[in-house]
Parts: structure tokens; sequence; C-alpha cells
């Protein structure tokens, strides 16, 4: 069994891209395959993203809890073309709606900000977080360091709009790509 299929209690923070479990096939082939030209790695991204794919089904299946932060940037970088990020933005919509996710979205104007930007992040239940540097993943066990992480995600919980004002949000985005 997958650390994912594990889990039971989700949490994501993305400053950059859409969480990995959220991402289109059209999203995460653009995305990889920018990351892969700029690490000169082999070409092996449409396995990646069959096995990417494969993860998401986790959304779908069990009685897990997801909770997602994403700052409204990730919305507005371009990955791929325009086509490809509606349809991104467009899934994005209908996966919020799944009665296990949560999806808050961290507006430019979020004020009283009590925590700045970070890396991308995940937590797995209260064990490990995964951290998305630019050279690797970083994986946290010690719990210390996964108890910041969890008082960081809890700070940044307390910035972004949820439910219509977030689905506004990912339209006005959507809307900007035409």
């Amino acid at each position: 069994m997958s650390l994912y299929e594990r889990t039971q209690h989700f949490r994501s923070y993305a400053s950059h891209v859409v969480p990995g479990l959220f991402q289109t096939p059209a999203y995460a082939s653009a995305l990889l395959g920018v990351i892969g030209r700029f690490h000169d790695a082999p070409d092996d991204i449409a396995e990646a993203v069959r096995a990417r794919m494969a993860r998401a089904r986790v959304l779908y299946e069990g009685r897990r809890r997801f909770a997602f932060l994403v700052e409204e940037s990730v919305l507005r970088y371009q990955i791929g073309d325009a086509e490809t990020m509606a349809g991104q933005l467009g899934h994005l919509l209908s996966v919020m709606s799944l009665p296990t996710v949560s999806l808050g979205i961290i507006p430019f104007g979020a004020r009283e900000r009590s925590m700045w930007t970070l890396e991308g992040f995940n937590i797995f239940d209260e064990r490990r977080v995964h951290v998305e540097l630019l050279t690797a993943q970083v994986t946290v066990t010690a719990p210390s360091e996964v108890s910041l992480y969890l008082k960081a995600f809890s700070e940044l919980a307390e910035l972004p709009v949820y439910g219509a004002e977030a689905r506004g949000l990912i339209t006005s985005a959507i809307d900007s790509l035409r």
C-alpha cells in the first residue's frame, strides 16, 4: 500500500504549481517537460504522468480527508498553453466539489499575513512531510520538524477564501486566458 493510500488526513500547500493530486494529464505533461528540460533528465514524462494520474485516484476512494491551500499565483502562472491551463483550472473547479476535499485559495490581497510564501509541501497524517525544492524532494519525519509544518499549515489556513469566493478567483483566472 502506497503512502498516499495509507494517509487518512492529507494536507498540501502550493505556492507555485497546482498540487500533483489535482493536475490534469496535459498540465502534468507540460510541467514535467519543463522540469525535465531544466534538469537535463531522461524523457520519461509519459510514464511519470501515468503514475501521477494513478496516484490521484485516492481522491475518490476511501474516507480520506484532503485539505489544500493554494496561493492565487498558482492560478495565474501559466503552465503549458492557454488551453492546457484553462483545462487545469476547470478541473480545479470540479475536484473542489468533492465531499472529502477542502480547497482554499490564498488571495493576493490576503491581509495580516503571519506566514510568508513557502516552498510547496505535503503533510501525510501527522507523521511525515514532503517538501519540494529545486533539486530534490526532502522528506521530513522528525516530530519537531513535522510539527513546524503543521503549525505553518495552520497559520496559512487562516488566509484563504473557500467556496464561491474561491470559485470566483479560479473563474477570473480562466477568463484572463482569453
